[in-house]
């Protein structure tokens, strides 16, 4: 759902084009009635809409729906951002974009959708790094454990169950590495993830840092 008709034009036919079926929706009233009754797999949200802020469709939306939720939007301010993905975005995308990369994070968060039933995995790969989450270990290239502290596990583990490049807010891994009472110290976080880069060497290229906002995992550079 965008609210500038030329983003439609040339957005849905290109996400036809790619096998995906498109239900478009031109307020946050009829998106929200399409998203009740149709149940898509994905949503991609603009927060400027003509009858209600994206950031409160995306309140409304979570009460009753897990849909994952791309934000697609041409507002740079980092505040923005983490309220919507605090608020249960899945990821963003900022306008202008290049059509290739949607594909990418589309595709990414439909492959974080298990299906009804399934049981999470628990050994996730990314390039050079695997990691066990039943085991509590990481390993480079099939070698030995990485020697990691129990709060650099933790970091990495809530980062790597995120994966395929899904944006983690500071404050999430603040709040699960931490506790709540840790949301404003962020100079802890910045301070691990130095290490925890350092400890991962050749793999360090798996955690990309969102400015302001919080890092992304996985190999999608």
């Amino acid at each position: 759902m965008d609210d500038e008709p030329q983003i439609h034009r040339f957005l849905k036919p290109a996400l036809e084009a790619a096998g995906l079926a498109v239900l478009r929706a031109d307020t946050a009233t009829e998106a929200l009635r399409l998203i009740a009754t149709q149940s898509p797999a994905l949503v991609l949200l603009d927060l400027g809409l003509p009858d209600m802020d994206g950031q409160e469709v995306l309140v409304r939306l979570r009460a009753f729906s897990l849909v994952p939720v791309i934000i697609v939007s041409a507002r740079e301010r980092e505040m923005e951002k983490v309220q919507a993905l605090d608020a249960g975005a899945d990821d963003y995308v900022e306008k202008p974009f290049a059509l290739a990369e949607l594909l990418a994070r589309i595709r990414a968060a439909l492959r974080r959708v298990a299906p009804a039933g399934a049981k999470a995995e628990t050994l996730l790969r990314f390039g050079p790094l695997e990691v066990d989450l039943a085991r509590r270990t990481a390993r480079l290239d099939g070698q030995e454990p990485l020697r990691l502290t129990p709060r650099e596990w933790e970091l990495l583990a809530a980062l790597a169950r995120a994966g395929d490049g899904r944006v983690v807010t500071q404050r999430h891994l603040l709040a699960t590495v931490w506790g709540a009472a840790h949301l404003e110290d962020t100079q802890y976080l910045r301070v691990y993830i130095a290490q925890l880069r350092q400890k991962l060497g050749e793999a360090a290229f798996l955690i990309r840092t969102e400015p302001g906002v919080g890092y992304r995992f996985g190999e999608d550079r």
